[in-house]
């Protein structure tokens, strides 16, 4: 057995919690990202996103010496066995992943190698790219096995996800003993109570991940598409939801109905997805629609909105809580909040938001456009409507007499049927949910 020696090529989002997460079962990373002020933030202890938990788990790491970070990728390479890529894969226009900062990245890696080394591909990317990798690398001056390992964080929880996974996906080439047991000794610690690692094929590793993600979206979307269903017919997707989740083959995750899915995994692997089967000339028709459908479910706030204050919103105000695309993180990428800010702004509206972690992210989008408030129930002052559309904690059980003596008109519009069991119709407001038996309340 070696020391295990870990490079993490990318300090963003994937590479920092697995930097620290490895460091924290006792291997020595250094941590390499090409954006030196970042680089400079890291090794003041500044944290660049908000992430439960990490920065006291880099913060330890980093003073008893386990974890850095630099700029000086072929020095970190130099002294590593395995060097884990967590670039960035965006999408392009046509929905495929951009992976030129994964091939630039193994190409950096091949040079600098001066002794046999595990590549490991942490980035979320396409079937074929492991191959791909292996054609940029296998000129090394040393010995370079390309091994895949798709990461399965949770925003909002990925710290206690790293340290207690589901499950370890690697996919190494047939007869590859050498990274096999390189990646079973890196992994052990996470693995001492049951084996955690599943071994497969690279290409099976690489379409795992994006058929997880595709599948957790197309929950969602399948039922908020029964949540429209519900509204129709007088149904409640609350009860519907439990009759179905207590089905043992189906479960109740991923089955709420709400704005639409966000973040920066769904969206955009269900992209490629989408892609890599198009480009296979297999036509996936369910991933396609859970995009489109999901598309179309952005747009649900904002008719219902509407529905009630009229087209022109010009001279209404409108509270919006919750900007981020999930409680506890500051990642408003895709979210459903930004949707709905657009189309109100497009239709004259006064916007006053409020969120724990995400104000200074929306903020770079839109400056002045909006008003920014700095305490929740300050937001929904003299609003003709508040919105909720993340469901952090402090805004699941409000002062609601409080609300309706702030507020100009008491009207609740609730992308995540938080407020739906609290007979709100009966305390005075106007409140709208999405799927819900309360809305013909309303409505009667």
């Amino acid at each position: 057995m070696v020391a295990v020696n870990v490079c993490v090529v990318g300090c963003g989002y994937v590479g920092l919690v697995s930097g620290a997460g490895f460091a924290e079962t006792g291997a020595v990373v250094r941590c390499v990202d090409v954006d030196e002020g970042r680089v400079m933030r890291l090794n003041r202890g500044e944290i660049p996103i908000f992430e439960p938990g990490l920065g006291e788990m880099v913060k330890r790491n980093v003073e008893v010496g386990r974890l850095s970070f630099s700029s000086d990728l072929d020095s970190a390479v130099r002294e590593s066995t395995l060097v884990f890529l967590a670039v960035g894969t965006p999408p392009r226009e046509d929905g495929s992943a951009d992976l030129s900062a994964v091939f630039a990245a193994a190409a950096s890696v091949a040079k600098a190698a001066t002794q046999r080394t595990i590549l490991v591909l942490k980035s979320t990317v396409p079937v074929g790219t492991n191959r791909r990798v292996r054609e940029i690398v296998k000129n090394a001056p040393a010995p370079i096995h390309v091994v895949s390992n798709p990461e399965f964080l949770k925003e909002g929880d990925a710290v206690n996800d790293f340290l207690r996974p589901d499950r370890i996906v690697i996919g190494c080439e047939d007869g590859d003993e050498i990274a096999r047991s390189t990646m079973t000794q890196l992994y052990h610690p996470l693995c001492l109570d049951k084996d955690r690692i599943l071994w497969m094929d690279p290409a099976s590793a690489e379409l795992t991940k994006y058929v997880a993600n595709a599948m957790l979206a197309m929950r969602i979307s399948f039922m908020n598409e029964v949540a429209e269903l519900c509204e129709k017919v007088g149904a409640d997707i609350h009860r519907v939801r439990r009759g179905v989740g207590s089905d043992s083959r189906i479960g109740l995750q991923f089955l709420y109905a709400g704005p639409g899915y966000g973040g920066s995994c769904f969206p955009k692997d269900v992209a490629a997805l989408a892609h890599s089967g198009r480009e296979a000339e297999v036509y996936l028709e369910l991933v396609h629609a859970t995009a489109k459908v999901n598309d179309k479910q952005k747009q649900v706030l904002p008719r219902k909105i509407k529905a009630s204050l009229g087209a022109d919103l010009g001279g209404k105000r409108i509270a919006i809580w919750g900007l981020t695309f999930k409680p506890k993180t500051d990642d408003i990428r895709e979210s459903p909040a930004l949707s709905l800010i657009d189309a109100l702004l497009d239709s004259g509206a006064e916007i006053v938001v409020h969120d724990p972690e995400g104000m200074p992210n929306v903020r770079a989008i839109y400056g002045e456009r909006l008003r920014y408030a700095s305490e929740a129930y300050e937001a929904a002052r003299d609003a003709d409507a508040l919105v909720l559309t993340t469901e952090w904690r402090q805004y699941q059980q409000p002062d609601f007499p409080k609300l309706k003596k702030l507020m100009r008109n008491p009207r609740l519009f609730d992308g995540r049927n938080i407020w739906s069991e609290y007979g709100l119709h009966s305390q005075g407001f106007e409140y709208t949910g999405i799927g819900i038996r309360e809305n013909q309340k309303n409505a009667q």
